[in-house]
């Protein structure tokens, strides 16, 4: 494996052998595996369990690494082509990128999407760009439309689930006071699709995932046996629900356009995954949510901190996942 940028490149049964490893390597610790391995990390846009985690994954498996966050620190990159630099960008990643790469063995990027337009975020032509510049193993800290380390880390908390092999698994989105990227939402129903789960994404009007993503799904869907669906019908698509994965993101319907989208969610705030969610036709499904989750906006207290929740461990099983990955791009 030379690089882990999306989940779907790897197929299933390579997916299976990450996860192998990452148990094994959660039983069996390797504190020398990467001794004198370098991971360079850059951040364009905030982060907690990303990059704490792919540090301390390193640092347990014997290696070390750096982190640059542009404009803190170190000068403002730019990334857009052709550009005349005469802004806060002091540095093009047509130089920085090469550079960041001749100092480590591996690099891991992410570069948020702009909001702007859904034609070059489903393209994902800005993380695109930058992974052209790197010659070494490159890691998808999570870009405009894809993050396979979270993709990753929840297939390894579904595989802890009895049974939760092809059942019944709800995308739900969520209630949050501005639109969020599409790159979890996508990500997740690829990985449940790929998994043979039966695949349901929930969402209110205007916020269906582009057709794109839907479609991707469900050719994923129909090799591993599952099946993929969207409703607005919370009743119909919780009935005997296993996991609801709630996740917030922007009205596809309004991309770009900030006003309409805040307008569009408005009346949504019942869009808050609550007790009663689950009280007639899912008695015994779990939640799940990828983190950071605004507390009685997208989840009720009562469900976070409750027995229901595996936001924890889906944090957790970040580590073992991504110091898999790291094992498989860097062991010599």
């Amino acid at each position: 494996m030379q690089r882990f940028v999306d989940l779907a490149e790897l197929g299933t049964p390579e997916v299976q052998e990450l996860l192998a490893l990452a148990r094994r390597l959660e039983q069996h610790p390797e504190p020398q595996a990467l001794a004198g391995k370098v991971l360079g990390l850059l951040f364009l846009n905030p982060s907690l369990r990303t990059l704490a985690s792919f540090q301390s994954g390193m640092a347990r498996l014997g290696g070390s690494s750096f982190v640059i966050t542009p404009g803190q620190g170190s000068w403002q990159l730019e990334t857009r082509e052709g550009v005349v630099m005469n802004g806060a960008a002091a540095e093009h990643i047509r130089e920085g990128l090469p550079v960041l790469a001749s100092y480590c063995d591996a690099l891991g990027i992410r570069a948020f999407a702009e909001g702007k337009d859904l034609a070059s975020d489903l393209a994902d032509r800005q993380f695109g760009a930058m992974a052209a510049l790197v010659d070494r193993p490159l890691v998808n800290l999570e870009s405009a439309i894809n993050h396979p380390c979270q993709a990753l880390a929840d297939w390894k908390t579904l595989d802890e689930l009895p049974g939760a092999g092809r059942r019944r698994f709800v995308l739900s989105w969520a209630m949050h006071p501005r639109a969020l990227p599409l790159a979890v939402p996508a990500a997740i129903v690829h990985m449940a699709a790929m998994r043979g789960m039966e695949v349901i994404v929930l969402r209110p009007d205007g916020f269906a995932l582009p057709p794109a993503i839907m479609e991707r799904a469900r050719a994923a869907a129909a090799v591993s046996g599952g099946s993929v669906s969207e409703t607005t019908d919370r009743e119909s698509a919780l009935a005997g629900a296993h996991v609801l994965y709630a996740k917030e993101w922007g009205s596809t319907a309004h991309y770009g356009d900030a006003e309409a989208d805040l307008e569009a969610r408005r009346e949504l705030g019942h869009w808050c995954v609550r007790p009663d969610w689950f009280a007639r036709s899912a008695p015994d499904c779990r939640v799940m949510h990828c983190l950071p989750v605004r507390r009685n906006s997208a989840i009720a207290d009562e469900v976070l901190d409750g027995p229901r929740s595996l936001v924890l461990r889906q944090a957790y099983n970040r580590l073992p996942a991504q110091m898999a990955v790291l094992h498989r791009l860097l062991k010599s």
